[in-house]
């Protein structure tokens, strides 16, 4: 359907959404929280026997320019970002009111938020706390925060967007504990990463997975 341009969603929406059901899947549905066209969308992928996850990505934090910091001039200023589930994590409308089950919708709608409400460049590898000292994400869960990395779970393609004025990055949004965060910042994004895929964790939500920046003591005491 050919659609006037007082029709088109803002941004590179239609070609977010085009871009996310080539490499990913079809779209099942697409979360709004109200009636605002320049609301950021989440998109729902759910599970296939292709890819037997659960994911959702966002779809207008690209409609406008970050401002990147100095150091970054390479940094992309445009990205949108990404959550996987298990394919059994419920989504439905009454999951979606559970904050057992609704937590990484949040966390992956507050992020998106951040530049356009705070001026802040999200990206390859900045981190998030849920408030200040860190509060666990859900009762279900001591994952208080989060890192912006590559996804580990997309096809390479899917990394980028090339349109006609610019590109859009995808990153994921991996969940983080306090020790982790900490581990961060002492020793860099690059060893928190290592150490993340050393023990086997990658970019899927996991609410009780190991906490690898916590020592963990074998014998009797």
């Amino acid at each position: 359907m050919t659609q006037s341009s007082s029709d088109r969603s803002p941004g590179y929406r239609e070609e977010i959404r085009a871009h996310v059901e080539k490499h990913l899947g079809p779209i099942k549905e697409i979360l709004r929280e109200g009636s605002d066209p320049t609301e950021i969308e989440i998109l729902h992928v759910p599970p296939q026997e292709t890819r037997p996850v659960r994911t959702l990505v966002t779809a207008g934090m690209s409609d406008k320019a970050m401002s990147v910091p100095s150091g970054k001039a390479q940094a992309p200023r445009y990205i949108e970002l990404m959550i996987t589930l298990p394919r059994l994590w419920p989504l439905d409308a009454e999951a979606r009111r559970n904050p057992r089950w609704r937590w990484p919708l949040d966390q992956l709608r507050s992020i998106a938020e951040i530049p356009r409400d705070t001026g802040r460049w999200v990206g390859w590898g900045e981190t998030f706390t849920n408030g200040n000292p860190p509060q666990p994400l859900a009762p279900s869960t001591r994952l208080c925060g989060a890192v912006i990395v590559p996804s580990l779970l997309v096809p390479e393609d899917f990394y980028e967007l090339k349109i006609a004025a610019h590109s859009i990055a995808f990153f994921s949004v991996v969940p983080l504990y306090k020790e982790e965060l900490e581990l961060k910042e002492a020793k860099g994004v690059n060893h928190l990463f290592e150490t993340l895929i050393d023990a086997g964790v990658k970019d899927y939500i996991d609410p009780r997975r190991r906490n690898v920046a916590k020592k963990r003591w074998f014998g009797l005491f």
